[in-house]
């Protein structure tokens, strides 16, 4: 299986971007899907998830309310809705799979820059 995330850019403060992530190969059937992020000189931070067969989603304290995970099973596809985004959301945000409950990434994007100026 391969990610390839997209939709990264730059944007002022209090804008939106949509990311996209989609998935080649045959055998794709991952129990989660999720977002991280790395922000320059900072730790990979887990932003959110969403599980790909119920759909439920799960954020991370700093971005609830600001953005919305969701997917297109058929495309193989999980997005990442970012509204009022802030300068401190600037980072390389990567997509990735887990197989189970645990976090344990089986497959990451390749990362794409989101660039927030104030």
């Amino acid at each position: 299986v391969q990610l390839q995330a997209s939709g990264g850019g730059l944007v002022q403060a209090g804008g939106s971007l949509r990311l996209s992530c989609s998935a080649s190969g045959r055998a794709f059937s991952p129990y989660r899907m999720g977002w991280f992020r790395r922000a320059p000189g900072k730790e990979r931070e887990f932003v959110g998830h969403i599980t790909w067969s119920g759909g439920s989603t799960y954020y991370t304290d700093s971005v609830k309310g600001r953005f919305t995970i969701s997917k297109d099973n058929a495309k193989k596809t999980v997005y990442l809705q970012m509204n009022s985004l802030k300068p401190e959301d600037t980072a390389v945000y990567y997509c990735a799979t887990w197989a189970g409950l645990k976090v344990e990434v089986d497959n990451w994007g390749q990362g794409t820059l989101v660039t927030v100026s104030s």
